[in-house]
This record gives C-alpha cells, structure tokens and sequence, in this order.
C-alpha cells in the first residue's frame, strides 16, 4: 500500500526511530530538595511567585511575616467580638456594657467576655439569668 510518496508510513517509523518529547518533559527534575520544598509551599500564590524559586522565596517569607503578625490581630479580633456581643446583649436588659462589666465583678460572677459572649448569643434566658444576679447583687 503507498502513503502518498513514500512506500511506507513515514511517522510511524519516525516516531520508532526519535524519543517522544513527553518522555524528555516528563523527566525534569528540582535543582535541590530546597527549591522543591519552597515551591510546594509557595502553591497558589500568584504571578510568578509560585514558578521562580527566587520570587518563590521572597514571597514565602512574607507570607509567614503575615501569618505571624495575623495570629496575634486574630485574638484581638476575636475580643473586640466578643465585647460587642456582650454589649448588645446587656443593652437589650438595660446595662451599657461599660456598667455591665464593674457590675460583674462587684457581684463576684467570674466569667470572660469568651463565655458571656457564647452565653449571649446562644442562651438569652442563661444571659437574663446573669443580669438579674448583678441586679440582686446591688
């Protein structure tokens, strides 16, 4: 059977005789286990950040200053929440937040603004509770 020109199927022979391209891509290798580790942590940045290992570092580095810096906002987030919720809640029974507060010490309740604020939002007749042991107490 003739192919055209040729007596026979000229790129099944050419591809016997030549390596595929997929074999040589396939087969490409981190320069150090460093820039591995680097490039796996840097998985989803943008841009080049997350190809480059030189921009990959930079950026890596920043990212844990981030992280750093963002693990100490975190507490002081969650606080101010926490304040805001005890304060609504204590507003809807007639106490600002800034008598609530000396109001609960001075009756010798000792729970943090973490617990009243979970306490507020999910169990209002446990808060109602609270507020009516600061009104006894005064």
């Amino acid at each position: 059977k003739m192919f055209g020109l040729f007596p026979f199927n000229f790129t099944k022979s050419l591809s016997n005789a030549l390596p595929s391209l997929t074999s040589f891509q396939s087969q490409r290798f981190m320069a150090s286990k460093k820039h591995r580790e680097v490039l796996r942590k840097a998985k989803g940045f943008r841009g080049r950040a997350k190809n480059c290992f030189t921009i990959a570092v930079r950026r890596l580095q920043k990212s844990l200053q981030y992280a750093y810096r963002d693990r100490k906002q975190k507490k002081r987030d969650m606080r101010k929440l926490w304040i805001q919720r005890v304060g609504a809640a204590s507003r809807q029974h007639g106490f600002p937040y800034r008598t609530f507060i000396p109001a609960l010490n001075k009756a010798n309740i000792e729970l943090n603004r973490k617990v009243l604020s979970d306490i507020a939002s999910t169990e209002p007749y446990s808060f109602r509770a609270v507020i009516d042991a600061i009104k006894s107490d005064k």
